[in-house]
């Protein structure tokens, strides 16, 4: 059995879209796809997307209830399971580790704490602050542990520094957005 910590994020985020009700596929479909959903972030094709609820199921995150249409085959609607739900939660209120997945997997995380509203926004954006802050501290202390003779080494080192320092400022400004009157999670 795949644990929740092994899911990709893809797979979390469609936890995700079951967290707030059931539904079927064709409707998690149409909310990825959406212009100012998690579309913007990445895309996903409506079979990949079966074919990872169905794998979601089979590893206990997701039951499956089919639903009676009147000229239609019946249709999957999909539900969190009590290990699916905790799985997500674990996720969501989880700072990334690596700058690499601030692209996708925090903005998606984003995506999904906005829709709980302005606090889980807030705290979201608050624990990836502090967890970008001892990256920060981290890599400047081994900036200045490390020889500065050679370009290469230096210049990745100091691209890894501004990259977090960048991340900072734009959490900064994200958490300033979200105090402004008329701002929604």
């Amino acid at each position: 059995m795949r644990t929740p910590a092994s899911l990709p994020t893809i797979e979390h985020a469609l936890l995700g879209f079951l967290y707030e009700r059931p539904a079927h596929g064709y409707e998690i479909y149409q909310q990825l796809s959406a212009q100012t959903g998690l579309r913007q972030v990445w895309r996903l094709k409506q079979g990949q997307l079966y074919a990872l609820l169905a794998k979601l199921e089979e590893s206990g995150y997701l039951t499956a209830d089919l639903q009676p249409q009147a000229a239609r085959p019946p249709r999957k609607v999909y539900s969190l399971t009590s290990q699916g739900r905790a799985a997500f939660l674990d996720w969501l209120h989880t700072p990334v580790n690596r700058g690499r997945q601030m692209r996708i997997e925090f903005l998606a995380k984003l995506y999904f704490a906005s829709r709980q509203g302005t606090t889980a926004a807030d705290s979201l954006l608050a624990q990836q602050s502090a967890a970008c802050e001892q990256w920060l501290a981290d890599l400047r202390s081994q900036a200045d542990a490390a020889p500065r003779q050679e370009l290469f080494p230096y210049a990745v080192q100091q691209f890894r520094i501004n990259q977090v320092e960048a991340f900072l400022a734009w959490l900064a400004a994200c958490r300033a957005h979200l105090s402004e009157p008329g701002c929604v999670g």
